[in-house]
């Protein structure tokens, strides 16, 4: 898996995957959408990227069928939309928004649920529009680049959405990882909440999928 880190540096990244996506509709972007990005001039800190190995990590090694943590990736984009998505085969994207928006209990239970769909073999479509050539990549056992804050790739997440019964499977699952971290499914449940509070819920905002996210949360307020 090492080996395919220099394609995603130097293209396009088209993968498998969910997200979870903002905008003034909340639904994704049309695919034949296409920003020309313009001069690299944010940054993330180290501090974020290992925040992120921080509250992954535990995760990660929670899942029914761990992942090596050096085959785990990360790549921030930079956008201000909340928005994370599970790409597949250990592939993920999270947002410079949802890292500057979300405390951590936020952003733990956004990352339980994208890891709960690799995890859960999942399989849908996203993609990372964007023509720069730095991302900003994070391999849970490492940094990269190994120094200096970090440059997102300049593009945006399109996806299609998982069933209903897919999202009440990542929900739940989530739940469970949490619980194997020492973390309750309150966790789940207010990370759920605020995105709902926050974009308007349902079609029209946080978590824009099927079903709407109040009802996933009346779903696992019912779970033991």
């Amino acid at each position: 898996m090492r080996g395919r880190l220099p394609a995603l540096l130097a293209a396009i990244a088209v993968l498998g995957g969910c997200a979870v996506a903002t905008g003034p509709s909340g639904s994704p972007a049309p695919e034949q959408t296409r920003r020309a990005p313009g001069p690299a001039t944010t940054t993330v800190s180290p501090e974020q990227a290992q925040r992120l190995q921080r509250l992954m990590v535990p995760l990660v090694k929670s899942m029914n069928n761990p992942r090596p943590l050096n085959q785990v990736r990360v790549g921030i984009l930079d956008s201000s939309t909340v928005n994370a998505a599970s790409a597949g085969g250990g592939e993920f994207y999270v947002t410079r928004g949802l890292l500057e928006k979300a405390n951590d209990r936020h952003l733990l239970g956004v990352l339980a649920h994208e890891i709960a769909h690799d995890d859960l073999n999942h399989v849908a479509r996203a993609q990372a529009v964007g023509a720069g050539l730095n991302i900003g990549i994070i391999i849970l056992d490492q940094i990269l680049p190994g120094s200096g804050a970090i440059t997102p790739l300049a593009g945006e997440l399109i996806a299609r959405g998982y069933s209903r019964s897919e999202e009440h499977a990542a929900d739940q699952h989530g739940v469970e990882l949490l619980r194997r971290t020492g973390q309750p499914k309150e966790v789940m449940i207010d990370t759920l909440t605020w995105l709902m509070e926050s974009g308007g819920g349902g079609a029209g905002g946080f978590f824009a999928t099927h079903p709407a996210t109040g009802d996933r949360i009346e779903v696992l307020q019912k779970m033991p």
